[in-house]
């Protein structure tokens, strides 16, 4: 079992990758493409949204990076088998404080965390999570979450032990201790800003959603965004 990444749409074992002739290496990235793009409608499918949020277009337009976790033991021509991926990527975040004051961070977020129903509590969450904490090397405590599910949340607490949460007027949660040694650039705000001035809110993935005139068939049929226990199904 092994683990890779990719940085927006194309690192797989970058020698090997390189040194494929031109024929084989574009092969490769359609496939992995094709990966991306299944695992983002398998991950939709479990959170219940209208849409992917994870997708290899959308990898190639922003900054994130996917952390794939696959099965080498599994016998499917020699090709082994995908079990999960955590999509991180760092965020302008306007966020509250203990005392309530706004703070302009760009930290590190769990943007989408997803693993195959049939292999779930397993320990591949675990395995997959703590993989990218050594890559990204940053502390548990120090990520902002979007939108985590009730089960994320308890993986976050068994795992990790973070409990206490901030409260926040967006859709990201922090934990105690994110302001404590915070690696990102922690700006405040003016103080004689008025709130109403401020927009505590960052665009999510999940927000690009809700602001499509017309989503494509078929989820053009629903207009409600709801959400079910599924972001960190591990």
């Amino acid at each position: 079992m092994w683990l890779t990444w990719w940085f927006y749409v194309a690192l797989l074992h970058p020698i090997s990758f390189a040194l494929c002739p031109p024929l084989q290496r574009v092969d490769l990235q359609q496939q992995l493409m094709t990966i991306i793009d299944q695992m983002g409608k398998a991950s939709a499918k479990a959170q219940n949204l209208p849409a992917p949020i994870t997708s290899a277009s959308r990898m190639q337009t922003n900054h994130h990076v996917l952390y794939i976790l696959k099965d080498n033991e599994v016998k499917t021509a020699g090709k082994g088998a995908i079990i999960g991926f955590l999509k991180v990527g760092y965020k302008k975040l306007f966020l509250l404080d203990r005392h309530g004051a706004h703070n302009e961070v760009e930290p590190l977020c769990v943007l989408d965390f997803y693993i195959h129903e049939s292999l779930q509590r397993h320990g591949y969450g675990k395995e997959l999570f703590q993989y990218m904490l050594q890559r990204e090397r940053v502390q548990p405590h120090q990520l902002a979450v979007d939108r985590p599910s009730e089960k994320l949340l308890c993986f976050l607490c068994k795992h990790y032990n973070l409990q206490g949460t901030i409260p926040q007027v967006n859709n990201f949660v922090i934990f105690e201790g994110f302001f404590a040694d915070q690696h990102a650039p922690v700006r405040k705000l003016p103080p004689k800003r008025s709130e109403e001035e401020i927009k505590p809110y960052s665009l999510t993935d999940r927000e690009f959603l809700k602001e499509e005139v017309e989503p494509p068939w078929p989820f053009n049929q629903s207009h409600s965004l709801t959400r079910s226990s599924s972001l960190g199904n591990s």
